[in-house]
C-alpha cells in the first residue's frame, strides 16, 4: 500500500513523526509512505530542525510555496499536490489538522478521487471567522477515513450528519469515523524521556523547576491586532512581577511587536528582568520547558494539549478552543486576549491548582490504531 502524507507547518511535521515512526517499526513491509512538504511555513528553526530532531524521513517532494495570501498559497499547493498525486498514484492521501496545506490536499485529492485519511478529524471551534475552521470542515467532508482524537470530535461529526455505523467499502459518500486517541499524546510519551536526557535548555536558561510561566503567542488573531497584542503583553508585564516568564518568540510575533505595541510597552517588555524572550525552540526543547513550567499561557492548540499531557494548568489566549475537554475538566481557562481575565485565571490557578488530569487523549498508541484501520479498510 502506498500513502502520500502532506505536511506544511511545524505542528504537522511533529504529528507526522508518530505515523512515520509506527510505519518504520511495525508496518515497513506493508506501507510505503511518500512525504510531501508544501513549504507553507519554512524557517530553519521552525521546520528543518524537526526532521533532524524527530528522525522523520526527508520529504520526497517539496513544493516551496512559502508565504502568500490564503487564496494564492492554497491555489499553488493544490496545483502541486494534484500533480504529485497523479504521478505517485497512492492508495490514500493522509492529511493532518487544519492548515491551508490540509485544505489544498483535500481539494486536490477529492477532485481526482484519491481517498483521504484525515487525522484530527471532527475538531470544531464553532468560529468560522478562523481560517482553520473552514479548512477542517472542508477536509472532513472530503474524507473517506476520519480519525478523531476525542469523543467531542465524534459528537461534532455526528451532528454534521456522519454515521458511526457505516459498513465498507468506504468512500467519500460513505465515510468511516473512528475515535482513535491523539497522536500527539503518542509523541509526547515517546519523546518526553529523550527530551530530559538530551536537552540542556533548562540549565542553559538558568531555570529551576516550576519557577516560571511558559508563554507562546503566534496566532494572527492576536498578533495582527494592536489592542489584543497589547492586552496580552500588559498581562505578561503584571505577571512578571510575580513570576518569571519564558517566551519563545514566534517569527510572526517578533515581527509585529515593534509595529503593534506602543513604545512604552515595548520598553517595559524588553527591559524587564523577569521576561525572558528566547528564539523559537525545537520540539524537544519545548517538551522540556512544558514539563518544568509552573503554568502555560498560549494561543496554540497543540501547546494547550501538551500542557495537559504534562499536567500543567493552562491559560488559553483565545475566546474558544477545539480542545473543550481540557476546559471542562478545569485544567484550562479561556481568557482570550483580555488582561483582566488573564490575571483572574492566574489567580484562580494559584489558589486552586488542578489536581487530576483524566486520560481523555487515548492510550499512546493512536498511530498504530490508525495504520491498522487504514490497512484493513475496504475502500471503493
Amino acid at each position: 500500500m502506498k500513502i502520500v502524507t502532506v505536511i506544511g507547518a511545524r505542528p504537522q511535521i511533529i504529528k507526522a513523526a508518530a505515523l512515520s515512526r509506527a510505519i518504520k517499526l511495525h508496518y515497513a513491509n506493508e506501507i510505503q509512505e511518500v512525504i510531501v512538504h508544501t513549504g507553507q511555513h519554512y524557517d530553519e528553526n521552525m521546520s528543518q530542525v524537526f526532521f533532524d530532531e524527530l528522525d522523520i524521513p526527508r520529504p520526497d517532494h517539496n513544493l516551496h510555496v512559502g508565504s502568500a495570501s490564503h487564496g494564492v498559497q492554497t491555489a499553488r499547493m493544490t496545483e502541486g499536490i494534484e500533480a504529485i498525486l497523479i504521478k505517485e498514484r497512492p492508495d490514500f492521501l493522509v492529511l493532518y489538522g487544519d492548515t491551508n496545506s490540509t485544505l489544498a490536499g483535500a481539494v486536490a485529492a477529492a477532485k481526482i478521487h484519491v481517498p483521504i485519511v484525515h487525522i484530527e478529524a471532527g475538531l470544531r471551534s464553532f468560529n468560522k471567522a478562523m481560517p482553520e475552521e473552514i479548512n477542517r470542515i472542508v477536509c472532513d467532508h472530503c474524507s473517506t477515513l476520519l480519525f478523531t482524537p476525542t469523543q467531542a470530535g465524534v459528537e461534532n461529526l455526528m451532528r454534521e450528519g456522519f454515521q458511526m455505523d457505516n459498513d465498507g467499502p468506504f468512500n467519500i459518500n460513505n465515510p468511516k469515523v473512528w475515535h482513535c486517541g491523539d497522536i500527539m499524546y503518542d509523541n509526547s510519551l515517546h519523546f518526553a524521556e529523550i527530551a530530559e536526557a538530551k536537552n540542556n535548555i533548562i540549565s542553559e536558561l538558568g531555570l529551576k523547576g516550576k519557577d516560571f510561566v511558559l508563554a507562546t503567542i503566534h496566532r494572527d488573531s492576536n498578533t495582527d491586532h494592536p489592542e489584543r497584542l497589547s492586552a496580552i503583553f500588559n498581562a505578561l508585564i503584571r505577571l512578571s512581577k510575580e513570576c518569571l516568564i519564558v517566551l519563545p518568540l514566534h517569527p510572526r510575533t517578533d515581527k509585529l511587536l515593534k509595529t503593534n505595541l506602543n513604545e512604552d510597552l515595548q520598553k517595559q517588555i524588553f527591559n524587564s528582568l523577569n521576561i525572558k524572550i528566547i528564539p523559537p525552540v525545537s520540539f524537544l526543547e519545548m517538551i522540556a520547558l512544558e514539563r518544568n513550567a509552573r503554568l502555560v499561557m498560549t494561543d496554540s492548540g497543540g501547546v494547550q494539549k501538551e500542557a495537559y499531557f504534562f499536567k500543567k494548568p493552562c491559560i488559553i489566549l483565545r475566546p474558544e478552543t477545539e480542545w473543550v475537554e481540557i476546559v471542562e475538566t478545569g485544567n484550562a481557562i479561556l481568557a482570550d486576549a483580555d488582561e483582566t481575565r488573564i490575571m483572574e485565571a492566574w489567580c484562580h490557578f494559584e489558589e486552586r491548582p488542578p489536581m487530576t488530569f483524566p486520560e481523555i487523549f487515548g492510550d499512546g498508541h493512536a498511530a498504530e490504531f490508525t495504520l491498522e484501520k487504514i490497512i484493513s479498510s475496504k475502500v471503493l
